[in-house]
Parts: structure tokens; sequence; C-alpha cells
């Protein structure tokens, strides 16, 4: 069994739109990033690749590279989801925590889950969304910008513990 976590965050900039889960939320700004820019997205990818000790997203899609400007998170994700296979592990669970004031992921978290699931080739209840607020404190309690956190376990198929 391996452990990951993963933390991304992204401030607010112009747009009518922001990417949570693969899911694009209408929102009265959109997100300052060279990709889309899914905080859910890139933190469960650095926690999927931490767990197998592959380093980071940037390593794997740097944000200097002109072929991830405005690229769809989803294809990180299935970056990852490639990797695991190729590994033979699978997901046990994750565990992905949204921190902003707004947009509310209540009316999308089973879109989402549904997208990340998908995307992993996993059943819907081994991935949990939930959000919380920063009650006002701070950059995300000002509604500067979004912020999440995410936590994978990972069990070797082989049940082995190198997965190689």
């Amino acid at each position: 069994m391996r452990v990951g976590i993963g933390y991304d965050v992204h401030g607010f900039g112009p747009g009518d739109h922001v990417t949570l889960g693969g899911e694009k939320i209408p929102w009265s700004q959109g997100i300052r990033a060279h990709s889309d820019g899914d905080v859910l997205l890139h933190a469960l990818c650095d926690a999927l690749l931490g767990a197998m000790a592959l380093g980071d997203i940037g390593q794997h899609f740097p944000d200097t590279d002109p072929r991830w400007k405005d690229a769809d998170s989803r294809v990180f994700l299935r970056h990852c989801a490639k990797l695991m296979q190729e590994r033979h592990w699978r997901l046990v669970n994750a565990d992905l925590t949204l921190i902003a004031e707004a947009p509310r992921v209540g009316p999308h978290r089973v879109a989402m889950q549904a997208h990340i699931a998908h995307d992993l080739g996993c059943e819907k209840d081994r991935v949990n969304i939930k959000a919380t607020t920063s009650e006002g404190l701070g950059a995300f309690g000002r509604g500067e910008g979004l912020a999440a956190q995410a936590i994978v376990l990972l069990a070797h198929a082989n049940g082995g513990s190198n997965g190689h």
C-alpha cells in the first residue's frame, strides 16, 4: 500500500468559468493558470504521482511547455492512470477537498466524481469530493482564488510493495 498527498492553488483572473474535477462551472471569474487550472485534478495528480514516487505534476507537464497551455487537466489525470496501470497500482480511495468561499461544488459533485472515476478506471465510490471555506480569513476567505488538497491510497495489484 502507498499513500500520497497533493495540494494546488490558483488565483482568480479574467473569465466566465472555472473547471473543477473536470467539470466546467459557470462563474464570474476564471483561473490564472497555464493549463485549465483545475485545482482538484492537479492536487489529485500530485497525490497519485507522490504515492508512486514519480515526482509531481510539474515534472510531467511543465508550465514552460507550450503544449500544456490551456490544457484539459483530465489529460494529466489520464496520464497518471496510465502510470498506475503500467506499474500495477490500483486506487483504493481518493479524498479531495476544495478550499474556497465560492463557487459551491455541491451541485457539481456527482459529475466531478464521475469524471474522476472514469479517468482512473474505478468505481465512483472510491472518490470523495468535499469543500470547505476559510471562514473569511486570508486570500481564499477574500475570494482571491481556490485551493485543493488530495490524499490517495494505492494498493499494488500483485501484493508487492515496490510497484514495479
